[in-house]
C-alpha cells in the first residue's frame, strides 16, 4: 500500500486515505516531483534587486577582496 501527502509546517501531511492509527511507515521524497527548493533559478533572480545598490566601498575591493574581510 502506497501513500502520497506534502509537508506542510514541519509535518508530513497525507492526501486522501491515511495509514491506521500506530502503522510503522518510511517517508521519501518523491524525485518525480520537483520541491520549490530545487527549482533552478540564476542567481541574478535570487539577488538582482541588491544590484549596485552597495555605497561607499573602496575602489579596489574586489581586488583586495580578503584584505578587507580578514585583517582590516
Amino acid at each position: 500500500m502506497e501513500f502520497t501527502g506534502h509537508v506542510q509546517n514541519g509535518v508530513v501531511v497525507f492526501n486522501g486515505p491515511t495509514p491506521a492509527e500506530g502503522i510503522a511507515v518510511r517517508v521519501a521524497p518523491d524525485p518525480i516531483v520537483p520541491s520549490q527548493s530545487t527549482q533552478s533559478q540564476s542567481l541574478f533572480d535570487i539577488l538582482g534587486d541588491l544590484f549596485g545598490k552597495a555605497e561607499g566601498l573602496p575602489t579596489d575591493a574586489a581586488t583586495n577582496v580578503d584584505h578587507y574581510l580578514y585583517y582590516k
